[in-house]
């Protein structure tokens, strides 16, 4: 049986009175990195930060450790600390990094609740947890670890009627990120639902695809996103298979852990679905095409490429030679060939997209554009800046 599993653990320890030091791991089959902090206890500033890269998925990823002094200094009961480090360290260092620093710094806060709760106790014994964080939860660490789960996609749509905005209107063809995530639908992602809807409208894009890891959206949260933003927000799906991760159209059923890539085709096959093979030679820079004789011709001969219907050659998280080599084995195939950001952060969204020839205004739209095969991966941010200078 194939399981897939990502750990992350905090650990805070106080071994003098003056600081706290924090732990934190991230690990899953792609990537491993590790914190560590130290939080002083008089003004619960990072005193310093220090970060370490185990496994990694391109040469890119170690380069980010530098980028988290900027942390240093932030003060982990602050209001808008999942802010601050999303800007400083997510956007110029790593994703991955930020999401796993606003662990730690949580685990500290709640640290610090409980270390004066135990003060608190000298007074009043009897005096609950629950108790002491309903009197002073915004000194406790309760408020801040509150405000990091806030996420709006953790919202039931069911629950709240959305405010209702315009929907942008599109004739012609069209541009679509096909290809993004957002927390906490997916761990790695640093960005809310609602922050990827905001900057994919602001930027131009006509509609933006969430595909977060094996993760569902229902269609009630798609048109509840829609209507709220008045913009056309598509469901997919990024399914985790021993094959590789594929992104997945017009199909509704929820996939856990790592699934065998010919069970998959069935399920999407019989959903009467779409499949495309997700960055297919990421990590390819790493070891280089050469040194393990990989060939245009080789890869075309996969087994795994006859089993999808396209491939995704233009994405945001691997290298140009990466993409430049699937783009090859996907015209020597006769395979369509799309393009999405794998946005992870406000800052990804568009970097690439696809462009279809026709308007597209529904998920049922989409699933028949896709297998039309009218349409051609695309530098969408990048040709936009240019135009706009």
């Amino acid at each position: 049986m194939l399981k897939f599993q990502r750990n992350k653990l905090v650990s805070v320890f106080q071994d003098n009175p003056d600081e706290l030091r924090i732990h934190g791991l991230l690990d899953d089959h792609i990537f491993g990195l590790e914190l560590d902090l130290v939080v002083g206890m008089d003004d619960l500033k990072i005193q310093s930060i220090e970060g370490k890269w185990n496994r990694e998925e391109t040469p890119e990823c170690s380069r980010a450790l530098p980028f988290l002094q900027a942390a240093k200094g932030f003060k982990i009961d602050s209001d808008t600390l999942a802010q601050q480090i999303n800007k400083v360290v997510s956007r110029t260092s790593c994703p991955h990094f930020a999401n796993l620093l606003l662990e730690c710094c949580t685990a500290a806060n709640e640290a610090v609740g409980v270390l004066k709760w135990n003060a608190a106790k000298a007074d009043q014994e009897d005096l609950t947890f629950e108790d002491f964080r309903s009197d002073t939860g915004s000194r406790t660490g309760v408020k801040q670890a509150e405000a990091i789960d806030n996420n709006p996609a953790n919202e039931n749509p069911v629950e709240a009627e959305p405010v209702r905005t315009p929907m942008n209107k599109i004739s012609g063809g069209c541009f679509i990120d096909l290809h993004a995530h957002s927390f906490p639908a997916s761990q790695c992602s640093s960005v809310s639902v609602d922050d990827l809807v905001v900057a994919a409208k602001k930027i131009g894009l006509d509609a933006i695809c969430l595909t977060d890891h094996n993760y569902v959206w229902s269609r009630k949260e798609i048109e509840n996103l829609r209507q709220k933003h008045g913009f056309h927000v598509f469901g997919g799906n990024e399914i985790t298979t021993d094959q590789g991760d594929m992104l997945v159209f017009g199909m509704d059923q929820d996939v856990k852990g790592i699934i065998k890539l010919s069970e998959l085709k069935k399920m999407v096959d019989q959903a009467q679905g779409f499949m495309i093979a997700a960055h297919p030679f990421r990590g390819f820079l790493v070891f280089n095409t050469s040194q393990i004789g990989m060939t245009v011709e080789k890869a075309m001969q996969r087994p795994a490429y006859q089993l999808v219907h396209a491939l995704e050659v233009l994405n945001g998280k691997v290298t140009e030679q990466e993409n430049r080599f699937a783009a090859k084995v996907a015209a020597g195939m006769g395979l369509p060939a799309t393009g999405g950001s794998d946005a992870h952060a406000v800052s990804d969204v568009g970097k690439y997209a696809t462009h279809f020839h026709q308007a597209i205004e529904s998920q049922q739209d989409l699933l028949e554009a896709l297998k039309s095969g009218a349409y051609e991966p695309f530098m969408f941010r990048k040709r936009k800046l240019s135009k706009a200078s």
